[in-house]
């Protein structure tokens, strides 16, 4: 039998906690975190149903180094379970040639709204008349299977009209931006304050064809703001993050980036915490437009008066 030359670690947590989980590994584990959800298609046309826990997951390198990056990441595991109730970590040791298909075999073509497919970069499929936008799963957080980004993802096709400027706030793998360019943006510019996030919608980018018009940078409302990118404001605006840090970049100048008549379209929000969210927005001087709903997660539309 092969030497293991990668640790799988693994958890299965409720999808509320998914992205802090992922974002702790990504600190520890090399090529990426996965987060695989409960969602199910039949074949392409499904829309897909939600439902169970989410499996969050990556590979630590066996070297030297594998102890003391395993203690490291069990004590920032230990850290978020004083805050929540976490499930133990399950390690598997894996053989190198398995490394990258241990995860690729559960990602399949993803229809999303009318419009869109999302297809995992290494898959070849005719999509019909949709539009395509091919990511890498392996790379950050948003790659169109968990509720939040569909529904997102659902907002940007109605909304995002060709010509237009747009401005993604945490922008993960770089899907919505990429998505919104495909639909007729006219540019977009992508922030995100991970660096591994930035790289990852580099990389999505190249694989989608798109060489002009996106700008990716680290940062958040406040470096888009202070004039670090090409515009400061655009017609349409979006942030699938989670719902306390909407809530606190809603207080921190987030309006402030939408035209007159613009949108803003949230995700990552549970449905519990939808009205703190919207009192939130109409605070900023935003009026509710549209609400989505796939399981407990909710995703709203919003639009600034003229």
């Amino acid at each position: 039998m092969a030497e293991a030359r990668w640790l799988e670690v693994s958890l299965v947590v409720d999808g509320e906690l998914a992205e802090a989980l992922a974002d702790l590994m990504a600190r520890y584990v090399e090529g990426g975190v996965v987060v695989e959800s409960g969602v199910r298609f039949e074949n392409i046309d499904d829309e897909g149903s939600p439902g169970g826990p989410v499996r969050v997951f990556g590979y630590i390198p066996v070297d030297e180094k594998l102890e003391a990056t395993r203690q490291k990441l069990e004590s920032g595991l230990w850290h978020l379970a004083q805050i929540t109730p976490l499930p133990q970590a399950v390690y598997r040791p894996i053989e190198d040639q398995d490394w990258m298909s241990a995860w690729k075999v559960n990602y399949h073509p993803i229809p999303v709204g009318e419009r869109i497919l999302i297809l995992p970069a290494w898959i070849d499929q005719d999509p019909g008349t949709r539009i395509v936008v091919r990511i890498d799963p392996s790379m950050a957080f948003g790659t169109g299977t968990h509720p939040t980004t569909r529904l997102c993802l659902e907002f940007v096709e109605e909304l995002c009209q060709p010509g237009m400027a747009v401005i993604d706030i945490g922008c993960g793998s770089g899907i919505l931006s990429i998505a919104a360019l495909k639909l007729g943006a006219v540019s977009a510019v992508a922030v995100d304050i991970d660096p591994l996030s930035v790289k990852a919608t580099h990389e999505n980018a190249k694989a989608n064809g798109i060489t002009a018009g996106l700008e990716i940078g680290e940062g958040s409302v406040d470096a888009v703001l202070a004039g670090g990118f090409a515009y400061t404001a655009a017609p349409l605006v979006l942030a699938n993050i989670l719902a306390p840090v909407l809530i606190r970049l809603l207080a921190g100048g987030l309006a402030d980036l939408v035209t007159p008549g613009g949108y803003l379209a949230l995700s990552g929000i549970l449905a519990e915490q939808e009205e703190a969210v919207l009192q939130a927005a109409q605070s900023a001087g935003l009026a509710p437009l549209g609400r989505k709903q796939m399981g407990d997660w909710v995703s709203l539309a919003l639009k600034k008066p003229q």
